[in-house]
């Protein structure tokens, strides 16, 4: 067949371990074959980040603000024991961490599904997005240890005027502490991609915070996102007739437990590191999710595997033993990215290769053929060997399915 023109380049990011491998094929077999298309290429292995002090991922950053997508492997974020393994210079940063902070995006996480492989919550029929703002809170937190009797104080020094002084708490022994922030900038932006996101799907969008308990911390979450709402998107919700309201964190996770899907959840950054992991096993499994990076304009997306780079798995392969690692994440990396180039540059023959490649994946699973993970959902942990296939063997079920349709 004809391979589709792709008139814009996209930002390949590579990875590591399992992924990497796993990736290589995809690349070769499922896209390549079926596309024209520029792919600016970054190795992000945890090497070659050494070996270029990390620039690599800040390169691969700046590379996807000028050309608007990018597709990411899975990579390692670096601990004590990695440093040793690879003799690495320092303990690099998460590159994930990385590029969201040069991009300044919010992370939308959506699970993918079989109709097949059994959910935890039942009632869910359709998919949740959590939208997490990555930024700030316990993530950029000062914790710190408190030795003896003591007073403990906040202090802001404007720029140009005098500090001011808040009392915490009056420490009778030792104990903890910690001071943590936002942005009204990052705010904003959270917002706007919250709603950007939640009209491109057509869906109602949910803001959770406890306001009722940090009333200024998380108040200011729900005072700009109304704000926001009712200046730049009252009316074009409206006319898609969808909705926006903010609701208390507990009572939000009591509704999403009780309605079908079908809605966007903005999550401050702790409860949406936390609730995309609810999400995703509530649906099955950890392997069926998709996960991007999208900026407060809705104008650029990195689309990446929302899981890491199966090391368990990976120590086998080095050793020539099979392996049975779910690439569907992955796959879901490459479509989701090559849907929004298509979006970006109204080419609509792409678009239907990225969702025909995606609905050759549903499919062959709901046909019976997936991996060890999904199997141990469907059949439970006393799975036999007869009832899943290795990765080569299911990626090549999903190579030969898409000829057959694209033929």
């Amino acid at each position: 067949m004809k391979k589709i023109k792709v008139a814009n380049p996209v930002v390949e990011m590579d990875g590591d371990e399992m992924t990497r491998v796993i990736w290589a094929f995809i690349k070769e077999k499922l896209i390549l074959p079926y596309l024209d298309i520029d792919l600016k290429y970054f190795d992000l292995g945890i090497e070659n980040r050494d070996k270029t002090e990390d620039k690599v991922t800040v390169e691969s950053a700046e590379a996807t603000k000028k050309y608007q997508v990018a597709i990411k492997c899975a990579t390692i974020t670096p601990d004590e024991d990695r440093v040793k393994e690879f003799k690495l210079k320092k303990m690099w940063k998460s590159p994930n961490g990385t590029i969201r902070n040069i991009l300044d995006g919010t992370v939308f996480r959506e699970p993918i599904i079989c109709k097949n492989v059994p959910r935890l919550v039942p009632n869910w029929t359709h998919p949740i997005v959590i939208g997490r703002h990555a930024f700030g809170d316990q993530y950029r937190a000062t914790d710190v240890l408190i030795k003896g009797k003591g007073k403990l104080t906040l202090t802001f020094t404007p720029e140009g005027g005098a500090p001011k002084t808040w009392d915490v708490y009056d420490f009778k022994g030792d104990g903890v502490a910690m001071g943590m922030y936002n942005t009204d900038e990052s705010i904003t932006g959270f917002a706007h991609s919250c709603f950007n996101y939640a009209l491109s799907k057509g869906w109602p969008l949910y803001l959770s915070t406890k306001n009722t308990i940090l009333k200024v911390y998380d108040g200011r979450f729900k005072d700009i996102f109304q704000e926001v709402y009712d200046k730049e998107f009252k009316a074009k919700f409206e006319a898609k007739k969808i909705t926006y309201e903010h609701r208390l964190i507990d009572d939000m996770v009591a509704s999403a437990l009780k309605w079908h899907g079908e809605f966007v959840w903005a999550c401050k950054n702790y409860d949406g590191d936390v609730q995309s992991d609810t999400v995703a096993q509530g649906f099955g499994s950890l392997g069926l999710m998709t996960s991007v990076l999208v900026t407060p304009d809705g104008k650029i997306m990195e689309a990446e595997a929302a899981h890491g780079t199966v090391t368990r798995h990976y120590r086998l392969h080095q050793q020539g033993k099979p392996t049975s690692t779910n690439p569907i994440a992955s796959i879901y990396a490459w479509t989701r990215g090559l849907a929004f180039r298509g979006k970006l540059d109204n080419n609509a023959e792409l678009i239907r290769f990225a969702e025909t490649l995606e609905k050759v994946c549903v499919d062959v699973v709901e046909s019976g053929k997936m991996t060890k993970d999904l199997a141990m959902c469907v059949y439970g942990n006393k799975v036999t060997e007869s009832q899943y296939l290795n990765t080569e063997p299911f990626l090549e079920a999903i190579n030969q399915e898409l000829r057959r349709r694209l033929g």
